[in-house]
């Protein structure tokens, strides 16, 4: 009897130490987002994204995932969040804190980005070479720009005449500047609050990509849209990262690791940038389904935008020269990568 019991009580006591490092291996990683769940961000990328680790590592890496901001704060924390270790991975627009990410921010510039793909591939490797140094204690997993930002608004909108006067909300000072270089007045608020204040004339427009467009229901208040060229550079765009607590990638396991590894980097980045682009047709078809008018500025006229905003590329190489980096390089650099990856 004794005999049993010893041998009840070690296979016990083994099952029990399998399951503590079975326990041990399962690492849950909180990711923070600042768009809904019903977000292309969100359906097509990020929880993407999380199935693949859990799947590839064979469950030892899970996500929990937390949309709209639902660990607190404000879009603008959120990579101070993944540095701090409030959240372990976040997707954020780093420029939505004005002056930090300067190096990076080349890619914001108008004009400079013809489409996702091309942006995000450029980003990660401009970012790998020569701003890194941005992101203390944050590490990159993949980086992107958006597919286009496109000017939405309540009054047909063609020329620069017909910008003036006009309220139209930006999310960055990059295209806060290009806005007022237009002859608009750009505005600050959050993306959610602007479906309302368009509603409402707080503002006349905003100037968003195609992607914000079903979860703001944008195109169900606005009844005119003006996009860029298709192939030529956009008029604007915004660089995003899903980066992770340093700490946190650097306490998993080498299996763990190579996992994360392995849906990190370039390609990582060249399919965060095809998600996006891959949009315009689906998303943009719901503004012309409800009889919207979409209209594409004119050869000249486009000259006319380039040339009332070609000062602000002179103002960001004095602002990263004015931080101790070489602007002018920079700016070469970038142009450089968006061309090899063109």
């Amino acid at each position: 009897m004794a005999d049993i019991l010893k041998k009840t009580g070690l296979c016990i006591a083994l099952a029990l130490a399998g399951a503590a490092i079975a326990s041990a291996q399962t690492v849950t990683l909180k990711v923070h987002h600042f768009l809904p769940s019903g977000s292309n961000a969100h359906q097509n990328l990020i929880s993407p994204w999380c199935d693949k680790i859990e799947r590839e590592s064979g469950g030892e890496l899970k996500c929990q995932i937390y949309p709209a901001m639902q660990l607190g704060g404000t879009p603008p924390q959120l990579l101070d969040q993944a540095r701090d270790g409030v959240a372990d991975i976040v997707w954020s627009v780093p420029t939505y804190s004005a002056g930090r990410y300067v190096k990076t921010e080349v890619f914001e510039l108008p004009f400079m980005v013809a489409n996702a793909r091309q942006g995000s591939q450029a980003l990660w490797e401009y970012t790998q070479r020569f701003s890194l140094d941005e992101f203390k204690g944050v590490k990159p997993i993949f980086m992107h720009t958006t597919e286009s930002y496109v000017l939405h608004s309540n009054r047909p909108v063609r020329t620069m005449a017909d910008l003036k006067g006009m309220k139209i909300r930006t999310a960055t000072r990059i295209s806060a500047k290009m806005m007022a270089a237009l002859g608009g007045t750009p505005v600050q608020m959050p993306m959610p609050q602007v479906p309302d204040a368009i509603s409402k004339g707080v503002v006349d427009g905003v100037l968003v990509p195609w992607e914000a467009i079903p979860a703001t229901k944008l195109h169900e208040i606005v009844k005119y849209h003006l996009d860029a060229p298709p192939g030529s550079p956009r008029f604007v765009s915004a660089i995003f990262m899903f980066g992770m607590n340093q700490a946190r990638y650097d306490g998993l396991t080498p299996k763990q690791k190579k996992v994360i590894d392995d849906n990190s980097g370039l390609a990582a980045s060249a399919w965060a940038g095809g998600v996006f682009d891959s949009i315009i047709g689906p998303y943009s078809k719901l503004a012309r389904d409800r009889g919207n008018t979409i209209d594409v500025i004119g050869a000249e006229e486009l000259k006319k935008w380039e040339a009332a905003t070609a000062h602000i590329d002179d103002d960001w190489i004095k602002d990263v020269s004015a931080k101790g980096a070489d602007g002018r390089k920079l700016a070469a650099e970038a142009r450089a990568l968006l061309e090899k990856y063109k």
